[in-house]
């Protein structure tokens, strides 16, 4: 239960997230590394998130609801690291 709180928390707060894309081409028939960048992207906090922590405990959600919730937030994470990617 205090993991699902602390990634609600993550998510309400905003957090940065560091990504590492490398790009490799064939050259005299090994894969050499071409292309490194690393950059560090910065997720804005989630108001929805952040009112669900303001509106209630989450012990008070039943078990049923709290997988409901933590299947959005995930849902939610995924769409956003897809956008960041695009």
């Amino acid at each position: 239960m205090d993991r699902i709180r602390e990634a609600i928390m993550k998510v309400a707060l905003g957090y940065s997230v560091e990504e590492v894309t490398e790009e490799y081409a064939a050259q005299d028939g090994e894969l050499k590394l071409v292309k490194r960048k690393e950059t560090k992207k910065d997720v804005p906090p989630d108001l929805k998130a952040a009112k669900l922590l303001l509106d209630g405990d989450l012990k008070d959600l039943s078990d049923e609801e709290l997988e409901q919730e933590r299947k959005r937030l995930l849902h939610e994470l995924e769409a956003l690291n897809g956008k960041e990617e695009s």
